[in-house]
C-alpha cells in the first residue's frame, strides 16, 4: 500500500508498537482494525485470515445512476443477494427479511438502495456485462417509473421468471411498455405491463477488475 508502519498504525488508530506485535503474531488483529483493512484499504480478508489469494481484492469500477431528487447517505450497507438462492426476484421483493444475503456492499454517498444482485446476459453491454453487480431501489407501482431510466425487471414468460435489466420507454400500444437494450444487437421488446412481476430502479453498478 506504500504506507510506513507508522502511517498504517495511524490509519488503524493504534500505536506502532501494537502494530509490530500484530505483525509478529504476538497480538491478534481486532475486528475493528480488520474492517478498516478490508473496507477502507481493500485488503483481501482471505489473505488476512489464511494468507491465501492476493493481498488486495479485485478493484471495482463503480457507476452511479442518480436523479436530482436523490438524497445520498454518508455510508450504507447494501445486502448482496443470490437470485438462485432466493428463488427469483418476486419472493425476494415480497419479503427481503427472509432472504439471506451472500455479502454486503459498503459504498459512501449513494441514495438508499434496497439490495444488489449479480446480472446475467449481455443485453446492456458495454454499459453492463454478465457478472456485474447492480444496486437497486424497489418500486411498488409501475406508475412510479421514470421513463427512459434503467430498471431491473422480473417478467413472466409462460409461467417462468425472466430477469433482465433494460431501459423502460413508453409504448404506443395500450397496456404495454417498451424494453430497450444498450447492446445494438438486441432488438427492442414490447411487453404487457401485467407480465411484469417485480420492478426496481437501478441506482448503481459495480464491475470487478483484477489488479495486476
Amino acid at each position: 500500500m506504500g504506507l510506513t508502519q507508522e502511517q498504517l498504525a495511524q490509519r488503524l488508530g493504534i500505536g506502532k508498537a501494537a502494530l509490530s506485535m500484530i505483525e509478529t503474531g504476538k497480538a491478534a488483529l481486532s475486528s475493528r482494525n480488520k474492517n478498516i483493512l478490508v473496507q477502507e484499504l481493500n485488503v483481501n480478508p482471505d489473505w488476512l485470515d489464511e494468507g491465501s489469494g492476493e493481498m488486495f481484492n479485485a478493484k471495482p469500477d463503480f457507476t452511479a445512476y442518480l436523479h436530482r431528487t436523490d438524497n445520498s447517505l454518508p455510508l450504507q450497507s447494501v445486502p448482496l443477494y443470490s437470485v438462485e438462492g432466493t428463488a427469483g426476484l418476486v419472493p425476494l421483493f415480497s419479503d427481503a427479511t427472509q432472504a439471506r444475503p451472500v455479502n454486503f456492499i459498503h459504498i459512501p454517498n449513494l441514495p438508499k438502495c434496497d439490495g444488489a444482485i449479480y446480472i446475467v446476459g449481455d443485453s446492456m453491454y458495454p454499459l453492463l456485462k454478465s457478472g456485474d453487480i447492480v444496486l437497486y431501489k424497489q418500486l411498488k407501482d409501475i406508475a412510479d417509473i421514470f421513463w427512459g431510466d434503467m430498471y431491473l425487471l422480473s417478467i413472466d414468460l409462460d409461467g417462468e421468471e425472466y430477469i433482465t435489466v433494460k431501459y423502460i420507454q413508453k409504448s404506443e400500444r395500450e397496456g404495454h411498455v417498451k424494453l430497450v437494450s444498450q447492446n445494438p444487437h438486441h432488438a427492442d421488446k414490447e411487453v404487457a405491463i401485467d407480465r411484469i412481476r417485480a420492478l426496481a430502479l437501478v441506482k448503481a453498478s459495480i464491475r470487478m477488475n483484477s489488479i495486476r
